[in-house]
């Protein structure tokens, strides 16, 4: 799975501290998920989804093998 919330950061200009605040996890969270390895869970991926204003389907994007 890929995400594009480092895209969307930028887009938005807040770092991955920012964002970990808006959602309450820690900002080493937010660079495990970008980074590839970390999944977030359901919840999770809702909650950065609802910060972006987009589907959570435009945030993370499933690869073949998924």
């Amino acid at each position: 799975m890929k995400t594009n919330i480092r895209v969307e950061r930028a887009i938005k200009n807040i770092t991955q501290a920012d964002l970990a605040g808006l959602i309450g996890v820690s900002r080493q969270t937010i660079n495990t998920i970008e980074s590839n390895r970390y999944v977030p869970s359901t919840v999770l991926a809702l909650k950065i989804a609802r910060v972006f204003g987009k589907p959570v389907e435009e945030i993370f994007i499933l690869e073949e093998g998924d």
